[in-house]
Formats: structure tokens, C-alpha cells, sequence
């Protein structure tokens, strides 16, 4: 940990020297303004519309924020705008992403395909993918959040606003910036800058931040704090004046992060025991004595789905799934077997017959896990970008904006947040039928089994890895007038080549013990396995990666692989018209349009499928190894969007300056597809078809707003209200074990007020409200994994088989005719529940001797859930008309004041700040039951700045979180065959820190 943080630090020391090393004599042009604010501290500049505005003179629902208001708010990365920022929320969500919303419009879609709602731009070029959560903001001039759908300049995927991160470009002043940093939690930061003019025209800026910091959570196995941090940015930039027409600038920006962090908070679940009887019989348990009680089997958790739907705020939301239902579990426990001991009749299966999670337990803190293994965190980011403005004439420039952005992440943490209990049988001294001892290799002696990616172990250990490489190139010309008449425009084109690889990994040391124990054991010969290589045709053969988890060859099918490779192409055309049609009133009149092209190669996951050589055997794949890919589908949309806004700035008595304005505009968001299911034999398993691809998703925005200015700028009020009729929205759940991508059609609609008054040099508030209506239309449906039956009696829940990924429904007059035959009492109730999951043939079960046809007649029906049962045996849609979006609260609430002591004839001044935040209860998922409820949570924060303007010294002492509260932010829910437990995201805990600042 120390030899990491020295290298951090060296690397971003070394970035500094390097400006420092290059210091000349300051340059003496005239430099582009660099200020968000005028000298009166009162007018913030931004580039909402791509042009130098006031603030207050842009029609647009924005707020911005210089490098001084980041230090004030205490916002140090992009999750924190929602404390300033009306009707906006953030949290991680699955896998790599996270969702920035802006009133109720988020990224719930989380497939590789997709695009962020939310366009995240770095210094006006948007990002696909970025490093907003984990990044600290540093060096900057400032933020802009531009709130609702921003049709023509920014385009495409930007349905729901923009985030636009604007660094501090270099000037003609030598300047030279230091802070360093301490807190609890181990922390240590230091930043710093370094201003360079090299020539009369040419200067150079180097900016560099760390930050190294123990974990905010505690992990009793392993007994050591995890969650932590250890990264560093930095940035180089040069800007180069030649002459008064042509500006042009160039920027370098890398992050890096090596650390424990976690991707995912803690894990909940309300355990669900299965119901005891159907339709009055009872479900055998393994308990009761019957005929044939050796041959009985525990039935009753295959009617479990593990976890139930239930608050995540009770006491029982602290449990672990219910494991004696969970096919892998049930492999072990009544089909592989592994010998038996010497002289003794009757085998030993591989598992224990126990639930591995029964004895489970978890604490109650939120910041406390108990898991085997540590997470790993690892990204690397770099942005370039290269910009030239040319003025054709004094009233015409012409800009280029050139990017290309590079991003890497690697993840990897435990896959259940818990411990299980002891797993696999001791197979010591066991012995096969020819009294031969069993070979040891691949067994559990001593009841551990060491698996090659996870190491050794006697429990479940089950661990995920989420890995992303992608690139960006983009380009923009635009022309652009500043004529004295009434009529001005900016016209445009911009090119945008997005390519992606996204794997998400899951290993499970059960996984390659059924691997090694049922598909490569030779049972011709029991003594010895099949090593079973690569490219190997055996009906049955499972190839198992023999290599540690960072050095995969990536053809197994021991673990679970999602693969999603994508590749986006996009260009556009677009313009914008300024009319001032008097001298107080103005029209805006925007159009783009895009065309989208976006390629998707689907690669088939083959967890536990083996095959070729022209058999079909009980696995049900078609390889042994590899991922084979199928053909490319390519997507494409060619869409207009655009925006018409009216502004009117009326002279009115009481204030000292009103602007009026009312928009239309219309977003845009392009489609994608959804990962591939699992590649199964029809003649070993069928299941339903799912859509291949979800549709794009469009919106038509209204607005009205006024900003105003009073008392000589000393206090300013905005206010907005909004109406939104969404097309399309696009929200993803783990079905089958991939992102299902579903599309709703929703209304949104609300008020955002902003206020700031200044009575005083020494005193200021400021506040935002956001209140927020949310609806899906009518025809909203979807099927709830955590509900499937949606309460009908007549038809009750069933788990899966291993190649089936998830749950099923059945009627059940049919189970009670199966539970209720004597023959189940013998072993055949376990295939017979598992052909009405899987409609097929062979039931998906390890004995192709088993003929689906044959067992329905012996039990005197005929039974296709296929065709059957609703929605092919899925489940039963909910109606969703008039639920709320996720993530959506209603009110969303934020107040801060500052008061300023002058001492010493203000020699030195002491700033007292405080902030509070709140937000009201929201939803998690569409289906907006018990389960998803999020309760309302509040955070406050204080800081104590003391300052000698004189010297530019500052010191500061701050704490964040001051309760420590620990609300849930959001969550995410597990696939079917692993229990459906709950993935949290909780906010940080309660943060002090002091620091040092000079500026020379």
C-alpha cells in the first residue's frame, strides 16, 4: 500500500516539475477570460449555447459552478452535484456503470449498447464513457449541469441534459498553486498547479491530483478494511495565440486508480423458505419419514427463488438466500457422485446435504461484509483533445474540436457478500466400484477444493470480475457569426467512431467442481479425468481454464463470460438561429440531425456447455471451449431533433434585471441490443426468446423559466417548470443472466427553484428546490423476476435447472399431480418439476435416458410450457400504469449559508459554512412495490476556511456527511440462479479533513 502511494505521488510531483522546469518570463497578450465571475463576484460566464454568456442571459435551465463554489460546496467528483443541483440524483448501478439523473431521466439502461442519458462532456465533447464517479474534480474553471434535453448542439444521447466538465486553461500569468490535504480514514490528497507563458503567444498549464485513502468498509473474514482509494489525475495543456484571428489549445488528461475499492455495497435478503404445501400436498423436505426415505428428496427449495420481495429496511432484509434450491447446489448434493467408502455400499454425492447459506449470517451495519475475498479495482483514462478557433472575419470564427478518449477497467469482488457455510464432502479414502482409490486431483480431500481462478476452499466461493476497454474518436467543425444585426447562427457538423469490448466474468469454485466431476470424469474409467484441452469435440467435454483469474485464456466454461463487443458510428449536421427580433426580445431556433450506426457482435455465454463432434450430449452446448461469435447485427437511425426557445427581457420595476423565456425540444437517445442468452441445444432445453434488441427512446420537452436579478445583484431567483412526454424510455433488469433492455412510454413533469442572495460582504444563501411527477402511460408492462406469479393461486414458482438461468412458473394442479405420485418418493420428482421449466426433451438434466414425453405420460399429462404457460413459462406481466420512474424522488432540497469574519482590518478572513441536503423517497425499479422502496435520506456538511488574501494562504478544516447517515442510494438485483439477492449502494460515511493552501 505504501509503495503504491509513493508511486502515485512521484507520478503527479513529477507532473508539476515538469511546468515548473519550463517557467519563462510571463507573456504579455491579451489572454481569453478565464473567470466565471466579474469583478463584482456577481455574474458567472458559461458556454450552455457554445458561446461566452452570462448565466443569467441563457435561456436554459443551467447551474454552474466555478473552482471557488466546488471548494465551498465541498464537491470533489461529479456524484456530488446532486447537493446543488435541483431534481438531480446519482448512484453506481451494475456492473462498471452509474446513473447521473436529471429529473427522473437516468441511465437505468446499462447494456454495453447503450448510451447515457446524460451527456458528460469534457470541455464540450462528449464522453460515452468517462470517469465522472471515480475522478476527482481538480484544476477547473468550471461545471455547468445544463438540465433537460439539449437537442441541437449537444445532440444525441443527451435526453436528460448535459454535464459539461470545463478545465482551467493556461494564461499569460506565471502562477504557481499548492494544496495538501489530511483527514480521517488514512487520507491523504495533495494537488497542485503550475502556470507557464513561454513566449508572448504561448503558455502551458500542469495540474495534477492525488488522493490515497484506507477503506470505508470493514471485512470481518479477512479482517481488514476495504472500499479504499489510491488514484491520481493530472493534465497538460497548452494554449497558443499567433495572432488576434487564430486560437489554439491542446489538452492532455490521464486518471489512474489501483486500489481496493468496491464496485457494489452490500448484499440483502429476505430468505424465502418455499412454500410448505401445494394445492394441500406436501413438499418433501428431507425431513419427513417416507416409503423410501433414503430416495426422498429436499423438493422444497425448488419452489424457492431465494430471496423474497420484501423492504430492504427490516431486519430480515439482513439474511442470505435460501441455497438448498439453487441447481448448482442441487447437482452436488443428489446427482454427481464421487465414491464411496471401502467395503461400504451406497455412493457419496459431491456436496454436502446441507443449505450451504443456512448458518450464514450478516451484520446490520451497511459498511461491515464478510467475504473470502478482497475486492480489486483498476482504471486507466486518458482524454486528448485539440482545439482551433480562426476568425474568418471580426464577426465570423470558425472552430474545430478534435478528442480522442481511451478508457480501461478492471473490477473484481466477491460475488456474494457473505460467507457460506462448509460445501463439499470430504472425499478422503473414498474409493469407486473396483475398490480403486478415486485420484485426489480434482476432488475434496479434507472436504477443500481448490479451484484455479479462485484458489482453495471448503465453502461456496463465488467471485465476479467486470472488465471494459473502449476508445473515442470525435470531431467538430462549426462556424459561427457575432454579426451587429438582429441575425446571428452557428452552424455545424461533428463525427463521433465509438468501439467497446465489456466482459463481465463470474466464477464459482461449484461451477468447475461440477465441471471436472461430471462432464470430465471418465466413468469407463473412474480413476481418471479427461483433461479435456482446447478445441476438444467430446459430447460432454466441459473445458475448464486451468490459469489464475488475471491471466484467463478466456475459452472455459467453467465460469460465466457475457461478452458484448459494440462499435457506434455517428455523425451529424446541425444549426442553430438567433433572431433578436427587438431589443428585448429574441428567438432561438435549433435542428440536427443524426444518423446512428451502431454494430454489435453477439458472443453466446457457455456456462457449463459442452459438445461438437456430432453428438448431443446432456450439457446442451454445441463447443467444449471457446466463445464462438455470431454474425454482426448492425442498427441504424437517422433522427431530427432540434429546439425552439422564446426569450423576452422585460425592464420591470422590482427587478433589476428579468428574462422570460419559454422552449420545445425534442431528444434523442439511440437503441442498442441485448446480450445473447446462453448458446442451448432446442433438443436439450427451450426457453422463451427474448428481444434481441430494444428500441431508441425520444422525448418532446417543455419549458417555461425566468431568472432574475434584484438589489443590484445582491440576491437572484430562478425558477422553471417542465413538462416531459417520454417515448421509449429504456430500463434494464438481469433476466436470464443478461441486461434485458425494456422500453416505457412516461410523462414527467415539475419545478426547479435557485436563489442566492448576498445582503453583504460577509454574509450569504443560497438554496435549490426540485419537485418532480413521474408516470409510465398506459400499456406498461413488465415481468418482475421478484414476482412472477403476480398472486395467482393457481400457478406457483419453480428454480431452475444449471443451464436454465432462471426461474419459471407452472401450474399448479400439475405439481400437486407430480408431488402427489408415489414415484417421486423414488427420484424421479426432481426431473419432473425440471421439465416444466425446461420444455424439452431431455429435461436439461444429466441422464439423457430421461425422455421429457416419456415422464409426462407415466404421470398422466401433457404439459409445453413453451406454449402453456404465459409468457413461456416467464411469468405473468405486471401492470405498470402510473408508477413513478426510479430514481425519481419528488422534492429534492438543498440550503447552504456562509458568514464571513473580517480580522485584523481583513487581514485574515474566517468563512463558516454550512450545507443540508435533502431527499424525499423514491423507487429503485419500475414496479414501485415494498421491495423497491427507498427511503428519504438527508446529508449535511460544515466547513471552517480561514484565508490571508494577501498571501494567498488558506487553511480549512471540513466534515461531510456530519450525521453519518448511511441511506441506500439505489440498488440492484441478482439474476435468478444465484437467488435474486440485493446488490446496495450506499452513500459515503462521515469525512473530516483539514488542509493547507498557497498560491504563489
Amino acid at each position: 500500500m505504501v509503495n503504491t502511494r509513493f508511486k502515485a505521488m512521484s507520478r503527479a510531483i513529477s507532473l508539476l516539475a515538469l511546468g515548473s522546469a519550463l517557467a519563462t518570463p510571463a507573456m504579455a497578450t491579451e489572454g481569453r477570460p478565464q473567470s466565471d465571475e466579474s469583478p463584482d463576484g456577481n455574474v458567472i460566464i458559461v458556454t450552455a449555447q457554445k458561446q461566452e454568456e452570462a448565466i443569467q442571459d441563457v435561456p436554459i435551465a443551467i447551474s454552474a459552478f466555478s473552482s471557488e463554489m466546488l471548494d465551498a460546496y465541498k464537491i470533489e467528483s461529479g456524484s456530488e452535484l446532486l447537493r446543488a443541483v435541483p431534481n438531480v440524483t446519482f448512484s453506481k448501478s451494475n456492473f462498471s456503470m452509474y446513473n447521473f439523473s436529471i429529473r427522473g431521466i437516468g441511465t437505468k439502461a446499462i447494456s454495453a449498447s447503450s448510451d447515457p442519458a446524460v451527456a458528460v462532456s469534457f470541455n464540450n465533447t462528449p464522453l460515452i464513457r468517462n470517469r465522472l464517479f471515480e475522478a476527482e474534480l481538480f484544476d477547473m474553471q468550471r461545471v455547468e449541469v445544463l438540465r433537460g434535453p439539449q437537442g441541437t448542439l449537444y445532440g444525441r444521447n443527451a435526453t436528460a441534459g448535459v454535464v459539461n466538465l470545463i478545465p482551467a486553461l493556461p494564461d499569460d500569468e506565471f502562477g504557481l498553486d499548492t494544496k495538501l490535504e489530511v483527514g480521517n480514514f488514512k487520507t491523504m490528497r495533495a494537488s497542485g498547479m503550475i502556470n507557464v507563458p513561454l513566449t508572448d503567444t504561448l503558455a502551458i498549464r500542469a495540474a495534477g491530483a492525488l488522493t490515497s485513502r484506507d477503506g470505508f468498509d470493514y471485512n470481518t473474514f479477512t479482517d481488514r478494511r476495504v472500499n479504499g482509494r489510491e488514484l491520481w489525475s493530472g493534465r497538460l495543456s497548452m494554449q497558443w495565440e499567433p495572432s488576434d484571428r487564430l486560437r489554439v489549445n491542446a489538452i492532455w488528461q490521464h486518471f489512474e486508480e489501483d486500489d481496493d475499492r468496491s464496485r457494489t455495497g452490500k448484499q440483502l435478503c429476505t430468505r424465502d423458505p418455499g412454500p410448505a404445501t401445494v394445492n394441500g400436498v406436501r413438499i418433501p423436505d428431507g425431513t419427513q419419514p417416507g416409503l423410501f426415505t433414503p430416495f426422498e428428496e429436499n423438493l422444497r427449495g425448488r419452489f424457492s427463488q431465494g430471496c423474497q420481495s420484501a423492504s430492504l429496511y427490516d431486519d430480515a432484509a439482513y439474511g442470505t438466500p435460501n441455497g438448498s434450491g439453487l441447481a448448482f447446489v442441487v447437482a452436488g448434493q443428489v446427482v454427481i457422485t464421487m465414491g464411496s467408502e471401502p467395503g461400504v455400499f451406497g455412493q457419496q454425492y459431491a456436496f454436502l446435504p446441507t443449505d450451504p447459506f443456512l448458518d450464514a449470517t450478516q451484520s446490520r451495519d451497511l459498511r461491515e461484509i464478510a467475504t473470502e475475498y478482497d475486492p480489486v479495482f483498476r482504471a486507466q483514462n486518458d482524454v486528448f483533445q485539440g482545439n482551433l478557433e480562426f476568425d474568418v472575419t471580426d464577426s465570423l470564427t470558425f472552430v474545430s474540436q478534435t478528442a480522442y478518449a481511451r478508457d480501461r477497467y478492471y473490477s473484481s469482488q466477491d460475488y456474494n457478500r457473505f460467507v457460506s457455510g462448509p460445501l463439499f464432502n470430504d472425499t478422503t479414502g473414498l474409493v469407486d466400484v473396483n475398490q480403486l482409490p478415486i485420484p485426489q486431483d480434482h476432488a475434496a480431500p479434507g472436504g477443500v477444493f481448490c479451484d484455479p481462478q479462485l484458489g482453495c476452499s471448503n465453502r461456496l466461493l463465488s467471485v465476479d470480475l467486470s472488465r471494459s476497454r473502449n476508445r473515442q474518436w470525435s470531431q467538430e467543425f462549426r462556424l459561427q457569426s457575432d454579426f451587429d444585426g438582429p441575425f446571428n447562427f452557428n452552424l455545424g457538423v461533428n463525427y463521433l467512431d465509438f468501439k467497446t469490448q465489456d466482459d463481465y466474468f463470474v466464477f464459482n469454485n461449484a461451477f468447475t467442481y461440477i465441471a471436472y466431476n461430471q462432464y470430465n470424469r471418465l466413468y469407463d474409467s473412474p480413476t481418471t479425468y479427461d483433461p479435456c484441452p482446447i478445441g476438444t469435440t467430446g459430447s460432454d467435454c466441459v473445458y475448464v481454464d486451468p490459469n489464475p483469474i488475471d491471466s484467463l485464456d478466456e475459452q472455459g466454461h467453467n465460469y460465466f463470460l457475457s461478452r458484448n463487443l459494440v462499435r457506434t458510428k455517428s455523425w451529424a449536421v446541425f444549426g442553430e438561429a438567433y433572431w433578436d427580433v427587438t431589443d428585448n426580445l429574441k428567438v432561438t431556433a435549433g435542428l440536427r440531425w443524426t444518423k446512428d450506426k451502431k454494430i454489435t457482435t453477439p458472443v453466446q455465454s457457455q456456462l457449463l456447455l459442452g459438445g461438437g463432434g456430432g453428438t448431443i450430449g446432456t450439457s446442451g452446448g454445441y463447443v467444449s471451449s471457446g466463445y464462438p461469435t455470431d454474425p454482426d447485427v448492425v442498427q441504424k437511425w437517422s433522427e431530427p431533433t432540434g429546439r425552439i426557445v422564446v426569450d423576452w427581457k422585460p425592464e420591470l420595476d422590482f427587478t433589476d434585471q428579468t428574462l422570460i423565456y419559454a422552449s420545445a425540444s425534442r431528444g434523442y437517445k439511440g437503441g442498442g441490443t441485448n446480450p445473447p442468452r446462453p448458446n442451448l441445444h432446442p433438443r436439450i432445453v427451450q426457453f422463451q426468446p427474448l428481444p434481441s434488441t430494444f428500441k431508441p427512446e425520444f422525448v418532446n420537452a417543455f419549458e417555461i423559466g425566468t431568472k432574475n436579478s434584484f438589489d443590484g445583484g445582491r440576491v437572484t431567483l430562478n425558477a422553471t417548470a417542465f413538462y416531459y412526454d417520454y417515448k421509449d424510455y429504456q430500463i434494464s433488469q438481469i433476466v436470464d443472466r443478461i441486461s434485458l433492455n425494456e422500453n416505457f412510454d412516461a410523462t414527467s413533469w415539475g419545478l426547479e427553484l435557485e436563489t442566492a442572495w448576498r445582503p453583504s460582504r460577509a454574509f450569504q444563501v443560497d438554496a435549490n428546490l426540485g419537485y418532480l411527477q413521474t408516470r409510465l402511460k398506459k400499456g406498461a408492462k413488465s415481468i418482475d423476476v421478484m414476482n412472477r406469479t403476480q398472486g395467482n393461486p393457481d400457478w406457483v414458482l419453480l428454480r431452475p435447472w444449471i443451464q436454465l438461468p432462471s426461474n419459471c412458473i407452472a401450474p399448479a394442479q400439475v405439481v400437486e399431480d407430480i408431488l402427489s405420485n408415489p414415484i417421486t418418493q423414488f427420484g424421479l420428482g426432481l426431473p419432473a418439476l425440471q421439465a416444466l421449466c425446461g420444455g424439452s426433451k431431455e429435461l436439461g438434466t444429466f441422464d439423457p435416458s430421461l425422455d421429457g414425453v416419456a415422464l409426462y405420460q407415466f404421470y398422466g399429462f401433457e404439459y409445453n410450457p413453451i406454449t402453456d404457460a404465459p409468457n413461456g413459462g416467464r411469468g405473468f406481466f405486471a401492470d405498470l400504469e402510473g408508477n413513478e420512474l426510479p430514481n425519481a424522488p419528488r422534492l429534492t432540497f438543498n440550503i447552504g449559508a456562509q458568514y464571513t469574519f473580517f480580522i485584523n482590518d481583513g487581514d485574515w478572513e474566517l468563512t463558516l459554512r454550512g450545507d443540508y441536503y435533502r431527499q424525499s423517497k423514491s423507487f429503485a425499479r419500475v414496479y414501485n412495490s415494498e421491495y423497491d422502496r427507498l427511503k428519504g435520506w438527508s446529508n449535511a456538511n460544515l466547513a471552517i476556511t480561514l484565508d490571508k488574501p494577501s498571501d494567498d494562504l488558506t487553511f480549512q478544516f471540513y466534515v461531510k456527511n456530519l450525521f453519518d447517515k448511511t441511506p441506500i442510494t439505489d440498488f440492484f438485483t441478482n439474476s435468478d440462479d444465484t437467488g435474486l439477492s440485493t446488490n446496495v449502494f450506499t452513500l459515503d460515511p462521515r469525512i473530516f479533513g483539514f488542509s493547507v493552501a498557497k498560491k504563489f
